[in-house]
């Protein structure tokens, strides 16, 4: 099978197509003939090793010292089950599904295995398979955090950095959930910040939230420290009494296929909607890298398999 083989830590040409075995599944797992997946910040950290320097140590025993110990990345995919291994029921041969696998990566590629009872369920029927491997990562970690913020008991919520990947999901979810939503971007993305629901937005490049005035009850940052989000302090500064913050840098999230089965629900209620940036061939997948690094993208950039 064809995938892309991350070779070293670095910039996105290390990142080199390659002809691999393809794998059997095992005992409890399908395996998916992958038919899109996306490129996440997540992903990039990984390729690059863009972690803080007091987690250089941990970081590479985790994940490998010179390159990935999994050396083909990709969390999210969609496509087709193809093969069943001994013992699976949920999943038939054929069966259309699109999954999450945070730490067993392997997505870029023709081919990947995982358990059937890991983060995985039957693609939306609505969405197209590059639609779909658009949802989880982003759907999955905005739901999370929003549930810690505790958000169907938070009326007005800020989600700063609206226009990405988690913050777009976050705009829609917020909605679902009844809350009154403002939404953090630069100029260019005012208008899909809007499109998705807010009720309001706010340009980062010329106002300050933290300075207006206003007040929520939740402050939900959706973008990572590598893009220098507003300080917890400062967050902390438009928050009502009783109002929380939360970043999607803080902690491990908790990922379930049951969430994943809710998210493919409002899509196909039309109460959630993929944001796809751009597409790319697999075999352009160090091209996909260096825009993803530049930090702009809106919602997500997709890959084409086969």
């Amino acid at each position: 099978m064809k995938a892309i083989v991350c070779t070293r830590y670095g910039p996105p040409d290390v990142l080199q197509l390659r002809e691999l075995e393809t794998p059997a599944p095992k005992q409890g797992e399908v395996r998916i003939k992958i038919r899109a997946t996306a490129v996440t910040s997540s992903d990039c950290i990984v390729r690059s090793f863009d972690v803080p320097m007091a987690m250089w140590v941990p970081a590479r025993v985790v994940l490998g010292f010179t390159r990935p110990r999994r050396p083909v990345l990709g969390m999210v995919l969609a496509g087709e089950v193809d093969a069943i291994g001994h013992g699976v029921s949920s999943f038939n041969e054929g069966d259309p599904v699109f999954g999450f696998d945070r730490f067993g990566f392997g997505a870029y590629a023709e081919y990947k295995c995982m358990p059937a009872a890991g983060v995985l369920a039957p693609k939306p029927s609505s969405l197209s398979y590059a639609e779909a491997a658009a949802i989880p990562y982003g759907g999955l970690l905005a739901l999370y955090f929003l549930r810690k913020g505790e958000i169907r008991s938070r009326r007005r919520v800020l989600v700063y950095g609206a226009s990405g990947a988690v913050g777009t999901s976050a705009v829609q979810l917020a909605k679902h959930f009844g809350a009154e939503v403002t939404g953090v971007s630069s100029t260019r993305n005012l208008g899909l910040v809007t499109s998705l629901g807010a009720d309001a937005v706010i340009d980062y490049t010329k106002d300050y939230f933290t300075e207006a005035g206003a007040l929520y009850d939740l402050v939900f940052v959706a973008v990572g420290n590598r893009v220098k989000p507003p300080s917890r302090a400062a967050c902390t500064r438009a928050l009502a009494p009783g109002g929380v913050y939360v970043a999607v840098d803080q902690g491990r999230p908790t990922l379930f296929a049951d969430d994943l089965l809710l998210l493919k629900q409002l899509v196909e209620a039309g109460a959630l909607k993929p944001v796809i940036d751009r597409s790319y061939p697999l075999d352009q997948m160090a091209d996909a890298h260096r825009y993803v690094d530049h930090g702009h993208k809106r919602g997500n950039v997709v890959i084409t398999v086969g």
